[in-house]
């Protein structure tokens, strides 16, 4: 036994010098939200958030009735996480500063000196660490006495996000040369003005558009700001982060519809800023107007870009951010069918998304696993929109378990990470960086701790939120450490049987 012990360790070790390496420069990361692990929600000064609104008016929204008022109480153990952040040897963090800790009005007349010295902490020992601070401006937390004069579809919202970017680039933009200035505006607007999350308010096609273009403004006036004023004293890349499925055309005549639910999906935000042209896609344009005319409708529900509107955003990016977890197929809906997810878009195009079996997995919730999707959707970005600098800013797979031995998501991460090496080696695509969600277990929205992202398990039933790294993080934090994808995932995983 001994003797084959020894056989195959020596095969292990020749497997490890059959290296499938990053490019020299990429980066791995990982990432987590304000609201879902800062917990202190009515600390200090802090003021009220959509999400603190939303969770204690409404605790039938959330599937176990918790809020995120404690959650990681990262708010208080943000030591501990970077020292989790220093184990797994990422080369950045990705987090979100939350508007109304650090303006407890919301607008910029006040700032907290107590969220001020918190984020700025949180950014001196991740340097001191040799960890890259990657800052997200808005992750979905925004402050309820905005979204009492209207939130995302008051217009006058592009000025209020732009003086809150003012005041985060003057703290901290000596520090944080990575800009992420909203997460995902397909969520925000799309499920947002459902009723589903957070405002809870129901304008599907009407309020989600003038969401939609506000985000749009905001983060081209915020970008603009620090093209401005910024980038010339601090030489930092700005950019958004879009939510990106992928699609497939459940059979040969879904074919046409498949690239129109790509272009609601994924288009409408990109076009208006890393296309030529600028401005909304074309084909969604005509859509609307049709639907709308057909309705009755005096005007299209998608509110149009000036020219002045179309050339700010135009351009607004140094890299392009984008979030990804699944593949679904498209087929056209039947009489009395209604899409479910990202509901409002669904409903405009008369879609029903599916999947095929294979993809499936057991996890209630859990987005359906097709590796495959992440190099075709890279492939596609390139394609629509040349060699631009594509940073991959979440992925990462559910479970509803608190097992230490997370298997399933380690091989979940070397499976999606293989099709991200394959798009760079084989398509050319310009990927430069990799983030895991998340980094802890957390306050998963409507889901709230029923769902575990974590590369690090969290006891929320402990008052000190105990933090324990999971498979996955030791596969990870390898990966992270060697660029290396394969040898040490074999090793590991052939070596625990011996």
């Amino acid at each position: 036994m001994a003797c084959m012990k020894a056989v195959i360790i020596g095969v292990l070790l020749s497997m490890a010098t059959a290296e499938r390496r990053f490019p020299d420069g990429f980066k791995f990361g990982t990432a987590t939200s304000s609201y879902q692990i800062e917990g202190a929600w009515n600390v200090s000064d802090k003021g009220e958030s959509i999400w603190d609104r939303f969770v204690h008016t409404r605790p039938e929204a959330v599937s176990d009735r918790s809020t995120g008022d404690v959650a990681c109480d990262s708010y208080n153990r943000w030591r501990e996480d970077v020292q989790l952040l220093e184990d797994l040897h990422v080369d950045y963090y990705r987090f979100s500063i939350s508007w109304p800790r650090l303006l407890p009005t919301g607008f910029a007349n006040r700032v907290s000196e107590d969220g001020a010295r918190y984020y700025g902490d949180l950014i001196d020992a991740l340097l001191e660490k040799g960890i890259e601070p990657v800052i997200t401006l808005y992750h979905w937390d925004l402050p309820q006495t905005l979204q009492d004069l209207g939130g995302w579809t008051n217009p006058l919202i592009t000025e209020w996000f732009t003086d809150y970017a003012r005041v985060i680039f003057d703290l901290y933009g000596d520090r944080v040369k990575t800009w992420l200035t909203i997460n995902e505006p397909v969520v925000v607007c799309d499920v947002g003005y459902t009723g589903y999350i957070a405002p809870g308010l129901e304008s599907e096609g009407r309020g989600s558009y003038l969401c939609t273009k506000h985000i749009l403004l905001a983060h081209a006036k915020a970008y603009r700001l620090y093209e401005a004023e910024y980038k010339p004293l601090y030489q930092g890349q700005v950019s958004l982060t879009n939510q990106m499925m992928w699609f497939v055309p459940e059979t040969e005549e879904d074919a046409e519809l498949t690239e129109l639910v790509k272009i609601y999906t994924i288009d409408r935000y990109c076009h208006p800023m890393f296309s030529a042209a600028g401005g909304w896609p074309p084909a969604l344009e005509r859509l609307i107007a049709q639907q709308s005319a057909e309705e009755g409708e005096p005007r299209s529900r998608l509110p149009p870009f000036t020219q002045d509107e179309i050339d700010l955003v135009r351009g607004s990016y140094d890299f392009l951010a984008l979030n990804h977890y699944t593949t679904r197929t498209v087929r056209r809906a039947g009489e009395g069918e209604v899409g479910t997810f990202l509901v409002d878009g669904f409903r405009e195009l008369g879609v029903m998304p599916g999947n095929i079996p294979e993809w499936l997995t057991s996890t209630p919730h859990q987005p359906e696993v097709h590796p495959g999707g992440i190099r075709a959707l890279l492939g596609y970005v390139k394609q629509q929109y040349g060699d631009v600098p594509i940073f991959i800013m979440e992925n990462g797979l559910t479970d509803l378990g608190t097992a230490i031995d997370d298997q399933p998501r380690a091989t979940y991460f070397r499976n999606y990470l293989d099709q991200v090496l394959l798009a760079i080696e084989e398509d050319g695509v310009n990927v430069r960086r990799y983030t895991v969600w998340s980094l802890l277990d957390n306050f998963e929205w409507v889901h709230g701790y029923q769902l575990h992202f974590g590369l690090h398990r969290v006891n929320f039933s402990s008052p000190q939120r105990t933090r324990t790294a999971r498979r996955s993080a030791r596969y990870y934090a390898a990966v992270a450490r060697t660029k290396d994808l394969d040898a040490q995932y074999h090793f590991e995983n052939i070596a625990d049987e011996l």
